[in-house]
Order: structure tokens, then C-alpha cells, then sequence
């Protein structure tokens, strides 16, 4: 397996396709941190924050009294215990301006590494039937579902790297431009009607994590189509567009109670951390258990097809 594994990886890093994909994610990761760093309308820490903070408190005590406001009254208590915390404990607002503040908002590139992966798991098998290397693979004396389970896990592994490679861009990116100074930087968060500081680090490893299920599930989608269909660009070309549609069939139907069964209404599980659900009456158990069941069918019929298919037809 791990030889397979192995030569899997070379002819994924081997094509010039792979690094200019990367290096794509490298010069939007630059490019991104000289216009939030030299962009005058951009946000950033001030030197007066404490005030401001208090200022956007009273701002937020006046709509909750008023009536007209622009966030759920739960947000806005947990927006004002944040701010008084920060003020307290001398914690300065992460934001788009600091090392964090942009390690953060480069999690938003993980949408571009699901469309790299896409296109890596969408050729991954296909691309063996359309350049007949496939008969020279099973030919060789080695179960069918190893071979299959080795370029999957390439795939896995590719992201993998794409993904530990945005983030240390990200984090050196952020120091060059916005000073390292703030690393030692804790999160807030706010659970159970009070603020507790959390490892920055853990923090966006978490936000990864949450932002990954759906780059592992289209992934796993376009791994099945490449093996059933044996075509590249039905693969690719499929998963991209449910990829880029998901979500918005999920708003568009998502009166209905069928709806919460959609895939694309369960991959975003921060819908339960920082929001409410989608759809009324999900939970994250239930999201869990729904993506669980897509991803056993997703890799069930990839393997189920490639095992039994005749290379010959």
C-alpha cells in the first residue's frame, strides 16, 4: 500500500497543473495581504479601540432598547460581553489589519483548494481509462479495492498538503505585512452565556476542520464519478457545478422538510456554533449522521464499480 500510495503522489506532483495550482493559492494569498494592507477603506485596530468598543456597545444597548435591530438580540449580548471582555482584559479586536485577523480570513481560500481537489479526484482514475494505463495497473498482482484505497488517500494527502501549505503562507504572509507582534493573541469565544479565551492556533485549526467536511465531501463525490463514468470532464464538470449550486438549492428550498436531507444543507457545520441551523429542527448529531451516510454511498459505489467493471469494455 504504501508504494501505491507512493506512486500515486508522483504522478500527482509530477504535473505542472499541481504547482501552478499552488502557486495560484500562494499569489492570491499575497496579493490579498497588499490590498487589505495598503486598501484605505480596509479595517483595522486603532489606537483609541477601547473607546470604540464602548461606543459600539452604548450603539448596541440603543437598538436593543429601541427595537430596530440589525442582529438577534442573543448576538447582541454576545457581541457586548465579547467587547466589555476585551476591554477588561486589554485584548485588542483581531482584525483584518493583524497576523490573526488575516490567518483567519485565508480560511476562506479553502474554497479554492475544494476546486483544486476537485479536479485532482475528478482525473484521478478516470484519466488511467483514457490513457489505457489502467490495464497496466490491474494487470499487476494486487487487489483492486488496494488500488482504488491508494488513490484515494492520494487525494486526501494532496489536500492535505494544500491545506497545511495555506496555512503557514498565510501565517508568514500575515507576520511579513502585519507584524508578528500580536501572535501570543488569544480567541474569544462565547459559550454558555459567557467568554472564555481559546489558543488562537486552535481556533483556526477548528475553522479548517469546519470548512473541510465540505471540501472532503465534494471530493469524495468527484473521486465516485471519475470511477463510475470514466470521464474527466463529466467529473469535474459535475461536482464543480453542484459544488458552486449547492447551497443556494438548499436556500432556495429549504421551507420544505425534505430539504434538510440535501448533502450541501449539512457540510457547513458552523451553522451550530455560530448561527442557527439552515433548516429548523437540524442538529449537528443529525448533520453528522446525513453526511456519514453520503460519504459511505459516495465511496461504496466507487468501489463497488471499479472492483467488478471490465477494463475490456
Amino acid at each position: 500500500m504504501y508504494k501505491l500510495i507512493k506512486n500515486e503522489n508522483i504522478k500527482i506532483f509530477r504535473q505542472l497543473s499541481t504547482y501552478i495550482m499552488l502557486g495560484l493559492m500562494i499569489v492570491i494569498v499575497i496579493i490579498a495581504a497588499f490590498f487589505i494592507k495598503y486598501n484605505v477603506g480596509s479595517s483595522g485596530v486603532s489606537s483609541d479601540w477601547k473607546a470604540q468598543l464602548t461606543k459600539d456597545n452604548q450603539n448596541l444597548q440603543q437598538e436593543a432598547a429601541t427595537g430596530r435591530v440589525r442582529m438577534n438580540r442573543a448576538d447582541i449580548e454576545q457581541q457586548i460581553k465579547i467587547n466589555d471582555y476585551r476591554i477588561q482584559h486589554n485584548i485588542p479586536p483581531t482584525e483584518d489589519r493583524t497576523l490573526w485577523g488575516f490567518a483567519t480570513g485565508s480560511s476562506n481560500l479553502l474554497q479554492l483548494i475544494a476546486l483544486f481537489m476537485i479536479i485532482v479526484a475528478g482525473g484521478i482514475v478516470a484519466s488511467e481509462y483514457s490513457s489505457g494505463t489502467v490495464k497496466l495497473l490491474l494487470i499487476r498482482p494486487l487487489k483492486r479495492w488496494k488500488i482504488l484505497t491508494s488513490k484515494y488517500l492520494s487525494m486526501l494527502i494532496f489536500a492535505f498538503v494544500s491545506i497545511v501549505l495555506l496555512f503557514i503562507v498565510s501565517f508568514i504572509v500575515g507576520g511579513i505585512f502585519f507584524s508578528f507582534s500580536g501572535a501570543n493573541q488569544p480567541y474569544l469565544a462565547f459559550t454558555n452565556g459567557s467568554v472564555h479565551e481559546v489558543n488562537m492556533l486552535w481556533h483556526i485549526i477548528t475553522t479548517y476542520g469546519y470548512m473541510c467536511v465540505d471540501l472532503l465531501m465534494m471530493g469524495t463525490f468527484a473521486f465516485m464519478l471519475s470511477a463510475v463514468f470514466r470521464n474527466v470532464s463529466l467529473a469535474v464538470g459535475v461536482s464543480l457545478f453542484l459544488y458552486m449550486i449547492g447551497h443556494m438549492l438548499v436556500m432556495l428550498f429549504r421551507q420544505f422538510d425534505w430539504a434538510k436531507y440535501i448533502l450541501f444543507a449539512n457540510t457547513n457545520l458552523t451553522q451550530y456554533t455560530d448561527g442557527t441551523p439552515i433548516i429548523k429542527g437540524m442538529t449537528l448529531s443529525f448533520s453528522l449522521i446525513i453526511l456519514a451516510v453520503y460519504f459511505i454511498a459516495f465511496n461504496a459505489i466507487s468501489w463497488a464499480v471499479f472492483s467488478k467493471r471490465d477494463v475490456a469494455a
